[in-house]
This record gives structure tokens, C-alpha cells and sequence, in this order.
């Protein structure tokens, strides 16, 4: 395998506000069966990466709705992922503060506090750095441009998509 390459923020950025208001036809839309944000989220960071990982169950994959690794469309399964230690193919992610993030990043929202749910994408990030100046595009409650300060939620994490490992 070789290091860490670059990731494609303006790719990942460009099919995020594509797809904020639609559906892409290549990927089921779960959004009546548990909510299709971590879907969407994955699309954006895939548009960026350009490799999935084809790892049984621990991978980064999509082939159809009924052959997806967990970490496709699961917002801890995503993260868990994103954050792994294990040197393996596809995009990596570390957790961040809020003035680590640029586009292409990933938010993740607990409305209850006791897990997390929701995984909007960071389109925009403003200075000073603040949760009305990162705006995200999200599904399941799809939104393009939208504050992060307009959400309520408990409790927040920041993923900080550092680059991508290709075999």
C-alpha cells in the first residue's frame, strides 16, 4: 500500500450540493427505512476518495442496497471507519475541533446525547470559525448551506478527512 494521498475536497464539496436536494439513482435511498444522511455522507466522501474498501463487514463499500459494509449508511460504523488504526485501503478521517474543519469534513449530531445520528456534510467553513459560519448539506432533513448552529442537538463530533490510502 502506498501513504496517505491526497483527498478531493472540491469533488467531495461539488456532489454534495448535486445531490443535497436529490437522490442519485447509483444508491438506494434509505430514507424511509432509518434515514439516509450517513448514505449521503459516504457519497460525498467516496466523490473525494475515489476507492471504497471491499473489507467483510469492517469495510467502506457499496455495491447495491442488500451489499454495503455497515460503515456505509451506520453514523457509528462511519466513524469507526474513518477513524480506524489499521493501515487499509480508502479515505481516513481524525477527530477534530471545529476550527479543523474544512469542506469535505463530516459533522456528526446527537439529538438525545446518548448516540449520535446525524452526519452532514461540511460545505462551507466561514471565518471566525464558528456553528453559523459551517454550513453543511445533508439528507435526511436535506439541506444545502445550512448553519450548523440552526440544528439542535446535544452533543457534536468533527471528522477531519486527512486523506486517502490506495493500494
Amino acid at each position: 500500500m502506498r501513504f496517505l494521498e491526497d483527498y478531493d475536497r472540491d469533488a467531495a464539496v461539488a456532489y454534495a450540493h448535486r445531490w443535497a436536494y436529490g437522490r442519485n439513482p447509483a444508491y438506494y435511498d434509505y430514507e424511509d427505512i432509518g434515514g439516509d444522511c450517513t448514505n449521503f455522507a459516504s457519497q460525498c466522501v467516496y466523490a473525494g476518495a475515489r476507492i471504497m474498501n471491499f473489507t467483510p463487514t469492517f469495510g467502506w463499500y457499496y455495491i447495491d442496497a442488500n451489499n454495503k459494509a455497515p460503515a456505509w449508511t451506520g453514523v457509528t460504523y462511519f466513524w469507526n471507519f474513518m477513524t480506524r488504526k489499521a493501515f487499509s485501503v480508502g479515505p481516513v478521517g481524525v477527530p477534530a475541533g471545529m476550527e479543523d474543519l474544512l469542506p469535505g469534513d463530516i459533522v456528526q449530531l446527537s439529538f438525545k446525547g446518548q448516540t449520535f445520528q446525524h452526519s452532514p456534510v461540511v460545505v462551507s467553513v466561514g471565518s471566525p470559525v464558528t456553528a453559523d459560519n459551517v454550513l453543511l448539506a445533508a439528507h435526511s432533513y436535506d439541506a444545502d448551506y445550512r448553519p450548523l448552529s440552526s440544528y439542535e442537538y446535544r452533543d457534536v463530533r468533527f471528522l477531519h478527512i486527512t486523506g486517502t490510502i490506495r493500494p
